[in-house]
């Protein structure tokens, strides 16, 4: 199956929902290439990057189960090769 490279973008608002990303996360170690989070504490939010190889339907519902968690956006870039 094809995979594409994508760099999925988090922001957190409420703290709660941080142990329900990285479970999301977890699910799926084998197709993260890397990880980046900085806290932001003047404005109270967390910023989250994942780099990740995987097929675009994969990526998507990764992305989406994160989206739908209460205080998170997630946004989802993809590489053109």
């Amino acid at each position: 199956m094809d995979t594409r490279v994508a760099l999925i973008a988090i922001i957190v608002e409420q703290g709660a929902s941080v142990q329900g990303i990285n479970t999301i996360l977890h699910e799926h170690a084998d197709r993260i290439i890397g990880r980046m989070g900085v806290p932001y504490k003047a404005k109270n939010v967390n910023i989250i990057s994942i780099a990740i190889d995987a097929p675009q339907d994969e990526i998507n519902d990764i992305a989406g189960k994160i989206g739908r968690l209460a205080g998170v956006s997630a946004k989802t870039v993809y590489a053109a090769v």
